[in-house]
């Protein structure tokens, strides 16, 4: 079956009695071109071990069925994931879980050791997944996503821009980010509301914050931007507890930046965040 085929997608979703569901952000890849560019993204080896969220009817699983030592396949909607270990029952290197990508965990999925993520991420929880894929305790090496052009645009924004935020910075700690391709609706069955893009992130090797620092990372840029109207210094001084920087030491840490006084959220860059919460770590 030719699952690049509208015809033939129309006709199996009529079999399996399945309506495309807007909440599960079913849209079906149909352009052999753009699947094509995802796989090439991702550089592919025998000794892979990936993990595909979200794979549907299976069109980007069956062309990395093969390929890899161990594919991980996580499919919520239950008459997908039927069909689907089905076609797969023969091979041991392809395993497919049925259940809500939300709740599970990369280090706990097939051997534990899925190093890459390939996948047409649902539009509606992307951002989530992919948040959640990051803030692991074992984020993949590697991830080649499908995902809105405006997330896409968060990624890859420039510091101090209208696009750069929280997701920027909490991804841009781990991962050096390219854009690859925006995406037609029309490459889709049927066609979303919305642009899409292909983008491939590398984990970098540069450590800009120790694992003891973290958890303070992520709580201070999340409160801080979400005050991103207001100054760096009056967010911290307003918060209790072991983010409160007074208003003389963080406009001294922001002058030895050479920041200025007044920054907002946006102007600073990942390593400026960093060096802030490791600055105010207790």
């Amino acid at each position: 079956m030719n699952l690049t085929s509208p015809t033939q997608v129309r006709a199996l979703l009529d079999e399996l009695d399945v309506r495309p569901s807007k909440g599960l952000g079913q849209n079906f890849l149909i352009d052999a071109n753009v699947l094509r560019i995802l796989i090439d993204a991702a550089g592919l080896t025998s000794e892979d071990r990936v993990l595909e969220v979200g794979p549907g009817l299976g069109v980007l699983t069956e062309a990395l069925a093969g390929q890899v030592a161990e594919l991980v396949a996580v499919e919520k909607d239950r008459r997908l994931a039927a069909r689907l270990v089905q076609r797969f029952a023969e091979d041991e290197t392809v395993s497919i879980v049925n259940g809500d990508m939300l709740k599970q965990r990369i280090d706990c999925l097939g051997s534990g050791r899925l190093r890459k993520v390939v996948a047409n991420l649902p539009y509606r929880p992307g951002t989530r997944i992919l948040v959640d894929l990051v803030r692991n305790l074992m984020p993949p090496d590697l991830m080649v996503l499908t995902i809105q052009r405006e997330v896409a645009e968060r990624l890859t924004a420039e510091v101090g821009g209208k696009d750069y935020g929280l997701l920027s910075v909490w991804v841009r700690r781990l991962y050096d980010v390219e854009l690859v391709k925006v995406v037609s609706p029309t490459c889709f069955w049927p066609a979303p509301a919305v642009t899409s893009a292909i983008v491939r992130l590398v984990r970098h090797d540069r450590r800009l914050l120790s694992d003891e620092t973290a958890r303070v990372f992520y709580a201070l840029t999340k409160h801080v931007f979400s005050m991103r109207r207001k100054q760096v210094v009056t967010a911290l001084r307003k918060v209790d507890g072991d983010l409160h920087m007074g208003e003389s030491a963080c406009q001294a840490w922001l002058k030895g930046r050479d920041l200025p006084e007044t920054a907002r959220p946006q102007v600073l860059d990942v390593a400026d965040w960093c060096a802030l919460a490791a600055q105010i770590v207790p």
